[in-house]
């Protein structure tokens, strides 16, 4: 059983891929293959020394398994071994260690070393290539020889029961040995080839690897003890090595199997993960390794394809894809599919500007139109770069981050981005905090969580005119924690929809409370793109208004400019729905969402908010000052109320008013403020309501 691996002989043609051309990895290559080979020779000297040649040249039996190992070895199969590395599975093994057992170590290295020429001239391999697979083969046989050696008497000769005890005790020593020795050799040659003598767990062969290899080692006794009683039955022993061999090759298919993706035969996830321990071991000195890059991608609009063109035809397409994704990649990285529409690609690169030439690559190859079926289907997607150690250690963090980068790249429309932590809303502290939220919604702790209403004035007369629920959270030991915060890290998730129910009860409560005091002033809360896309939030806040005894014209729901760049035709049925019930619906953050003017006119909109960006620089910006101004003209024209949010001063106001503005809200009127303070506040102002 020979294993060739690339990372294991210096002469192999994969070799400047693994260690990426390292120079380090040369004269430890090198150096193993000096050893490996005078080791060999100094087994094949001393069997020379105690005359084992003559004494296996003797006897027909010897030249009968010597011949059928050759012939063993020209139908050797090959199977695909983890990182794409070729194994191929040598029969040769059970007639050269058989020949140890009955005639000594020379005549078992010297049907090796024939058996290693056939699978060299089979393969095309080097000579070199050849010597030293012969040479690893003659150091474990000379340290199963040595175990053999410590017994006494004729091996497998004797009927003594207890002689028959201590043969046993020896082959199964022998076979140990071999398997362990073989072992050892295969973890220190991937060790030279990683260019030093860094710490790294030494992973083991492939499981039916070792186990066929156990096979054929205790198949040997059977094979030898037939010899020695008649060389008639011996090509039986083709009959078990074939079921052998057959297990073997199932045993590799599944492994195979296990880490590819039977559609586009490409790496499935954990193919990949293996590929990304291989390139990137667990080193004590990271700084010597180059960076790796994952790419995750994924297609634009594939959906539409399989519903359009059925499930058939949009495999087809993931078959062209993979197909242009193998070709993209350099040899040296691994390219899989993860499942659906999505695939990824991991890579030893120099930086971050051979990452994004790779997506870059990758994204030309998708390019040209795909035909099926007489169609031409475009490709497109989004590709998401992350790299390790800067961005991760291991394959888990990296693989996150890559995700995050390629879905920001399909929120922003771009083919590529790179991963910035910066961008990163779900890391672990701020999940630490999401769930800290989470738990101060539904218990009460840790933390405070309540609604505060800022005041809204009529800026010709600074008359209240209404209020804004704005939420507040106290941390118990990060302090508060601003809105904005809250909802990036909850807009897509569950507790967004937590805080809509809790924002919803608490200002209809509110306005209860106020209505019994006789203030009858209108309060506008916000909502997300999430609560409009179904009937709950109109649902909800009917309840609730009909269980206080409030009337609809008192609530006022904002919707963000950003949300009517999705798709409005799911989000104008929930907005038309909360309008028929009384609702008033306001237009929050105008100016930073690009929605189209087609919204303002087709939507039941009651009034328009402009975002505080714009009105912080009327004073001082001339380009401000006209969009301030433009937006309340095009508001004046569809019959709209304008209000400026993050109104600071009283020149700021005076340019609003000017401008034509209705209602200013922020610091210059009051922040903030608990609904029960509301009213003493009101008191205080001496301004009627």
């Amino acid at each position: 059983m020979f294993r060739v691996d690339a990372a294991s002989t210096p002469w192999s043609p994969g070799v400047g891929e693994v260690v990426q051309g390292s120079a380090r990895a040369r004269p430890l290559l090198f150096a193993y293959s000096v050893v490996v080979v005078a080791l060999a020779a100094l087994g094949l000297g001393l069997a020379f020394a105690n005359g084992q040649f003559s004494t296996g040249t003797s006897h027909p039996e010897c030249w009968l398994l010597a011949g059928l190992a050759v012939l063993a070895d020209a139908r050797a199969f090959i199977a695909t071994g983890r990182g794409g590395r070729p194994v191929i599975v040598c029969p040769s093994l059970c007639f050269s260690f058989a020949i140890l057992l009955h005639w000594g170590l020379g005549p078992a290295i010297v049907v090796q070393l024939a058996a290693a020429a056939v699978v060299a001239w089979r393969m095309r391999y080097p000579p070199l290539r050849a010597a030293l697979m012969a040479a690893q083969f003659a150091v474990a046989s000379t340290a199963a020889f040595g175990v053999l050696s410590i017994g006494s008497g004729e091996l497998l000769q004797t009927i003594n029961a207890g002689d028959a005890l201590r043969d046993v005790i020896s082959v199964v020593g022998a076979a140990a040995v071999w398997l362990i020795t073989y072992q050892v050799l295969r973890s220190v040659a991937g060790l030279a080839s990683r260019g030093g003598p860094r710490f790294q767990v030494l992973r083991p062969a492939p499981t039916y690897e070792l186990l066929f290899i156990a096979a054929l080692l205790l198949l040997a006794p059977v094979l030898a003890v037939t010899a020695w009683m008649s060389a008639a039955f011996v090509p039986l022993v083709f009959v078990p090595l074939y079921a052998v061999e057959r297990m073997a090759r199932l045993a590799a298919e599944r492994d195979l199997l296990a880490r590819r993706d039977p559609l586009t035969d490409l790496s499935n996830r954990t193919g990949l993960r293996a590929a990304f321990a291989r390139l990137r071991p667990t080193d004590d000195d990271p700084a010597h390794d180059p960076p790796l890059a994952m790419l995750l991608l994924d297609l634009n609009r594939f959906k539409y394809v399989n519903d359009a063109l059925g499930h058939e035809v949009g495999d087809r397409l993931l078959v062209a894809v993979g197909q242009r994704l193998r070709s993209a990649v350099p040899a040296a990285a691994t390219a899989a599919r993860l499942g659906g529409d999505e695939f990824a690609v991991v890579a030893p690169v120099t930086g971050e500007t051979e990452a994004c030439g790779l997506a870059e690559a990758i994204t030309d190859a998708m390019s040209t139109p795909v035909m099926l079926d007489g169609l031409q289907v475009d490709i497109t997607g989004s590709i998401g770069v992350a790299l390790a150690p800067r961005d991760g250690e291991d394959f888990a963090t990296v693989m996150r981050h890559a995700d995050v980068a390629m879905y920001l790249a399909k929120q922003r429309g771009w083919p590529v981005q790179v991963y910035r932590a910066e961008d990163d809303h779900n890391n672990p502290e701020r999940l630490a905090l999401l769930s800290d939220f989470r738990r101060a919604l539904e218990t009460g702790g840790p933390g405070e969580v309540a609604l505060h209403y800022q005041p809204q004035v009529d800026i010709a007369t600074d008359r209240v005119v209404g209020f804004e629920a704005l939420l507040r959270w106290q941390h118990p030991t990060l302090g508060s924690i601003p809105p904005a915060e809250l909802l990036r890290i909850a807009e897509h998730t569950p507790v967004m929809r937590m805080i809509t129910q809790r924002v919803v009860d608490e200002v209809v409560a509110q306005q209860a409370n106020w209505l019994a005091a006789g203030l009858t002033l209108r309060t506008s809360l916000n909502v997300s793109i999430r609560d409009l896309h179904g009937d709950e939030i109109v649902t909800q806040l009917s309840r609730r208004l009909t269980e206080h005894g409030v009337p609809p014209s008192l609530i006022q729901v904002e919707v963000t400019e950003s949300a009517l760049t999705a798709d409005l035709a799911q989000l104008r049925a929930t907005i038309e729905r909360l309008a028929a019930a009384g609702v008033a619906i306001s237009l929050d953050d105008f100016g930073t969402g690009y929605s189209s003017l087609q919204h303002l006119r087709r939507l039941p909109l009651g009034e328009i908010k402009i975002d505080r960006s714009f009105v912080a620089g009327i004073a001082h910006n001339a380009d401000d000052a006209v969009i301030v101004r433009s937006t309340v003209d095009l508001a004046r024209a569809l019959g709209l109320r304008v209000v400026a949010e993050g109104v600071e001063n009283r020149y700021t106001a005076r340019l609003l008013g000017e401008a034509g503005c209705d209602v200013g809200q922020g610091y210059l009127y009051a922040p903030a403020m608990p609904g029960d303070a509301v009213l003493p506040w009101l008191e205080r102002q001496q301004t009627p309501a």
